[in-house]
């Protein structure tokens, strides 16, 4: 609390202060001149008489009005120095306002007085302080969630702001506000120049006051210096509302039984309550399954699956019956898609061992092969077929086309022509030190016993990444090309010496090399088998390939119009109008049946955790959570001068004109 006076001198100010009084009365004192007067008569004498009581202090003290002035004058002076005030009514501080504004998914909990969200109250509170701006004052408004937006740049129009902040809306989108304290940094520390040594100043640095309003749901701010930006955390939210809200729901083809598909959902509490809750599954909006879930009571995370047979194409909904301040994460979408198949073309003089991976159960379930000799690269029908992007991934064993095809290519022996990709002069017996087994393409692959008998090593286009490391370089590597990627061995599977034909390695022996084709499969023809990796959040963009070349798709949204969508030169189809929850129907060219459907969900703890934090944690501080704007502290030396000064001014009258001495 503050005190009531603020000591603004030092002992010597205060010395040379308290001997201004003195110096007053002394110099009174000393004023007194007796001069010879001649009067006409006695009674003129009293004034003159007066004069011969000055040695007596008192007396003349009480009749002496211009020396009561100047020791009052004085005394003002004194009270003004100690700086007399008391805790007024809250005001901003500064005169430039960053208004940062959250306005993710978790901002939309229910949980304020009168029956507000969280961004409805933010956007009270500041409509409020820009009421409180002075003249002069500017302000700007920035709103963020995963991404930040300049609402309003700086303004002292403050109708102008407050149209802006109303205008602004929610959406269900996660949090990160290292964006948004980068643009309103950006005005505040131009350069950084007064921080760090060597920096260039390109502009005068103006100091602002940065508001933010949010709940506090977003990670520790890292590499971030605030410098002339003065934050303000003003927390948002009711510290004891709990939720519940699904984390994952994801749907997956039977392992063992192909035809039969599974859901799998992951349910979450934030608070004490409840200990279960009731899911309700729908398919194409038809009630399909109802699963009671219980919660850990530590944890309390709770799962459920669901075994639905046979089901090609639809929508799945999840829904928990449970009334809590934040609905959104109560409610989760999936898509069923049918299994994609790869179609694969294999190019090779002939490989026993390489024909054999090919043609296991596994590959004939996902994907569609077809087989040719190196002469069909010469051919009339391969160029065509290349730069359609008809297969989904081309495996070249030890040959190598003149073009580059419109599709995902596998190397066995050559290289590539594409620039960027080198092979080094074959060396013997390269030992293999290091697998890339995190890499989809050689999960599951064991090389410790494999040998090789001759090898290049390999050097890549930027991007590339290594995936089998020998002794004496890459063996193998995978690049990226425009949208697709190039996989590329360093040795061929067989050798020919002395005009005899025989295995290079023995790998093609092991049970390794077939699991290495399958992945290779998998992951270069974009085999779907499960429906996990068609969900995204809100504002992510979906990506995805025509399976019939088609020159534009159309998608529908939840809610809104349809939207219309060309693709890129390589057949590939973007699409980031993804901020609406639920599921989005894919159509190709004039077709009315869905192709495709695609979900968007929050699934993020981070937004479904919604106790509103009391302070956010930067890298170098905290910052702690306070209301709207700081109490300012009303200060009366100001009026003390004045005052003194009409003192003054009074004293100078009485002397000048002798109204009274």
């Amino acid at each position: 609390m503050n005190s009531f006076f603020i000591n603004t001198l030092g002992p010597l100010g205060w010395t040379l202060l308290a001997l201004v009084p003195p110096a007053i009365i002394a110099l009174y004192f000393l004023k007194l001149r007796r001069q010879p007067l001649e009067v006409p008569s006695t009674f003129l004498w009293s004034r003159t008489i007066e004069d011969l009581h000055v040695n007596s202090l008192w007396q003349k003290m009480r009749q002496s009005l211009l020396l009561f002035l100047q020791l009052l004058f004085v005394l003002l002076l004194i009270l003004a120095v100690l700086r007399p005030g008391m805790e007024g009514e809250q005001q901003l501080v500064g005169d430039r306002f960053v208004f940062l504004i959250d306005n993710s998914a978790s901002m939309g909990t229910k949980d304020e007085q009168a029956d507000r969200t969280r961004l409805e109250e933010a956007k009270r509170r500041v409509l409020e302080m820009i009421d409180q701006m002075d003249s002069g004052d500017v302000g700007m408004v920035v709103t963020f969630s995963d991404r930040a937006s300049v609402v309003q740049q700086f303004t002292d129009n403050q109708r102008v702001l407050a149209s802006k902040v109303k205008a602004i809306q929610p959406t269900e989108r996660t949090t990160d506000i290292m964006e948004a304290l980068r643009v309103a940094s950006g005005l505040a520390n131009p350069g950084q120049a007064s921080f760090e040594k060597g920096d260039v100043q390109v502009a005068e640095a103006k100091p602002a006051t940065a508001y933010i309003l949010s709940d506090g749901r977003f990670q520790t701010i890292t590499d971030f210096s605030f410098g002339n930006l003065q934050p303000i955390y003003v927390p948002l939210g009711n510290i004891e509302s709990g939720n519940v809200g699904i984390l994952a729901f994801s749907t997956q083809r039977n392992a063992e039984k192909e035809e039969e598909l599974q859901v799998f959902a992951r349910i979450a509490r934030f608070g004490p309550e409840p200990s279960e809750v009731t899911a309700n599954l729908y398919f194409n909006n038809e009630l399909l399954d109802v699963a009671r879930i219980k919660l850990d009571n530590e944890d309390g995370t709770g799962g459920v699956q669901f075994d639905l047979g046979n089901l090609d194409i639809g929508k799945l909904r999840l829904e928990i019956e449970h009334d809590d301040v934040f609905p959104a994460d109560n409610i989760a979408y999936a898509a069923i898609n049918p299994p994609e198949r790869a179609k694969v073309l294999v190019v090779s003089a002939g490989n026993d061992y390489l024909k054999f991976a090919l043609g296991t159960d596994q590959i004939r379930r996902i994907a569609d092969v077809t087989l040719v000799d190196p002469d069909f690269l010469t051919g009339e029908d391969y160029p065509k077929e290349a730069a359609s992007g008809l297969y989904d991934v081309i495996i070249y064993d030890d040959c190598a086309p003149e073009v580059m095809p419109e599709s995902n290519t596998v190397f066995f022996g050559q290289k590539p022509p594409v620039d960027g990709w080198k092979f080094t002069e074959e060396k013997v017996l390269p030992q293999i030190i290091d697998i890339a087994q995190s890499h989809p393409v050689m999960a599951f692959v064991n090389l410790g016993n494999v040998s090789i008998y001759k090898s290049s090593s390999l050097e890549t286009p930027p991007g590339g990444t290594t995936l089998i490391e020998s002794d004496q370089g890459a063996l193998m590597s995978i690049a990226p090309r425009k949208s697709f990627e190039d996989a590329v061995l360093g040795f061929p599977f067989l050798t020919s010496e002395e005009d005899k034909t025989f295995y290079n390695t023995e790998w093609t022996k092991r049970l390794s090399f077939p699991v290495f084709i399958k992945n290779l499969v998998e992951y270069l023809g974009n085999v779907k088998q499960g429906q996990a990796e068609t969900s995204i959040r809100p504002g992510e963009n979906f990506t995805f390939r025509s399976n019939g070349f088609a020159k534009e798709v159309r998608i529908t949204p939840p809610q809104g119009r349809q939207r219309v969508v060309a693709p890129t030169a390589d057949n590939l189809f973007s699409f980031g109008e993804t901020d609406q929850l639920g599921t989005y129907e894919v159509r190709e060219g004039d077709a009315k049946n869905v192709s495709r459907y695609f979900s968007v969900n929050i699934f993020d703890v981070q937004e479904s955790h919604i106790e509103p934090k009391e302070k956010i944690e930067t890298q170098w501080e905290t910052i702690e959570g306070q209301s709207a704007w700081l109490p300012m502290r009303r200060e009366f030396w100001k009026w003390l001068v004045v005052l003194a000064l009409l003192v003054l001014l009074v004293e100078w009258y009485i002397y000048n004109r002798r109204v009274y001495v």
